[in-house]
């Protein structure tokens, strides 16, 4: 008899923490996702009562499974499987934003930038 319960993975996706099943899988396997405390692999079963914490870096999202789906649903319906505990999400300002993202490195010597290169090296500068 097949268990009723979805992979964890699949749960994350049901109810729109992660827009892709595959995206809620890498999170799992970096060990950003933790059932009730344990660092969980996207295989592990869902089952009720349980608290899943997601790291997004710089804020943390906590929800309880409230109900368990094998398939999408409309967001309606998704947002009655979780109860959703986590503290608000802090506003970054644009230049703290930028400040925390990993900064432009180019090796010496790479040559000149590309068109593309050059116009997201003016955005982080501001022009």
């Amino acid at each position: 008899m097949k268990n009723s319960s979805p992979r964890l993975d699949k749960w994350l996706q049901i109810i729109r923490a992660f827009k892709t099943r595959t995206q809620a899988t890498r999170a799992c396997n970096l060990g950003r996702v933790r059932v009730n405390g344990v660092v969980a692999k996207p295989h592990k079963q869902t089952s009720l009562e349980d608290r899943v914490e997601i790291n997004f870096g710089d804020w943390t999202r906590v929800v309880i499974v409230k109900g368990i789906r094998n398939k999408s649903v409309p967001r309606a319906i998704a947002a009655e499987l979780y109860l959703d505990v986590s503290p608000p999400r802090p506003k970054l300002d644009p230049i703290d934003r930028i400040l925390k993202g990993r900064p432009e490195v180019r090796d010496q010597g790479s040559g000149r930038p590309t068109k593309r290169a050059r116009r997201l090296i003016g955005k982080l500068k501001g022009r």
